[in-house]
């Protein structure tokens, strides 16, 4: 069974929102976007982003929306092909008005990530694995 994975982002300003994520190479999906309240980004074919206004947002849940430049609700980690498509997405994040590495890079060998916040403060990681080390570390019983 083929799943989509829509992810709900409150955001304060939703036109600056769309620019931000358009310029990360989202594309805006018009079917779920009213360009007032909601505005789905396609990040890829099975995952969406949500970006919602406050007023809307809070129409979905009874809780308090938390200021995400103030804690962390939830970590976003998005894979890459490579270790330049993980810097390529971090500096557009910058140029965008996001903030790079709020996170410490990660740099083990076979596993390369950075980090982003978004204008809301919401924090992305992009990763890059090298599956064949992983494969080979499990096959000698290593972080298996």
């Amino acid at each position: 069974m083929s799943r989509m994975i829509f992810i709900n982002l409150p955001v304060a300003d939703l036109h600056r929102s769309i620019a931000f994520y358009e310029a990360l190479g989202a594309v805006k999906n018009k079917d779920f976007c009213d360009d007032t309240t909601a505005a789905c980004m396609v990040l890829s074919d099975s995952i969406h982003v949500m970006l919602l206004t406050h007023a809307k947002f809070q129409t979905f849940t009874p809780k308090k929306i938390a200021d995400a430049k103030v804690v962390s609700e939830v970590l976003l980690c998005l894979s890459a092909d490579s270790r330049t498509t993980v810097d390529e997405m971090v500096e557009k994040a910058a140029a965008a008005g996001g903030i790079k590495d709020p996170v410490p890079k990660e740099e083990h060998g076979f596993m390369y990530g950075r980090s982003f916040e978004d204008l809301d403060g919401h924090i992305w990681e992009s990763m890059w694995l090298d599956m064949d080390a992983v494969r080979a570390m499990r096959a000698e019983g290593v972080g298996a």
